[in-house]
């Protein structure tokens, strides 16, 4: 029977956007970002070109085995993904870049989003660094993390004595 565990994203997600609504400078006066970030869970559409944040899909799953994180990265070039595990904390940074070719082109609105993002997550157990596997096609990235032996659960036979 293979156990699968999900890391819940959308509470990640609600506690990342509810710490962007604390003001950095300290204030809480309008300028101080409070009232910029009040209406953002709301997903209106920008107004005047605003620029909203691009967070890419992230799936991680878990098997007996391994861990499998799936991201759509659509757009986004191989050479600027960065990828790291240290002290179980897996990232993932990456840009999107915005290509500037307009040759006289007649549009309004652009809602292709742009820009860079940071994804950090905890991998509960020790992994094999030297086999971790990371491939990226068709904008979708894979990455495989073993388990390391400590980690995976054994099954020890009891013996009956006499």
């Amino acid at each position: 029977m293979i156990k699968q565990r999900i890391i819940d994203v959308k509470e990640v997600t609600k506690m990342t956007r509810m710490l962007d609504i604390i003001p950095m400078t300290g204030s809480l006066l309008p300028g101080g970002g409070f009232f910029e970030s009040f209406f953002e869970d709301l997903n209106l559409a920008p107004i005047f070109g605003e620029r909203q944040k691009w967070v890419p899909a992230f799936d991680i799953t878990e098997n007996d085995k391994e861990y499998l994180v799936t991201a759509e990265l659509p757009g986004i070039n191989v050479k600027d993904l960065e990828v790291t595990l240290s002290d179980n904390i897996l990232s993932i940074k990456g840009e999107k870049k915005h290509e500037n070719e307009d040759k006289g082109a007649d549009y309004h609105r652009v809602e292709r989003s742009y820009g860079s993002f940071h994804r950090s997550f905890h991998i509960p157990e020790k992994i094999f660094m030297d086999k971790i596997d990371a491939a990226y096609k068709d904008g979708i990235l894979k990455l495989t993390l073993p388990k390391a032996e400590s980690a995976k659960a054994k099954k020890i036979d009891v013996k009956e004595q006499s």
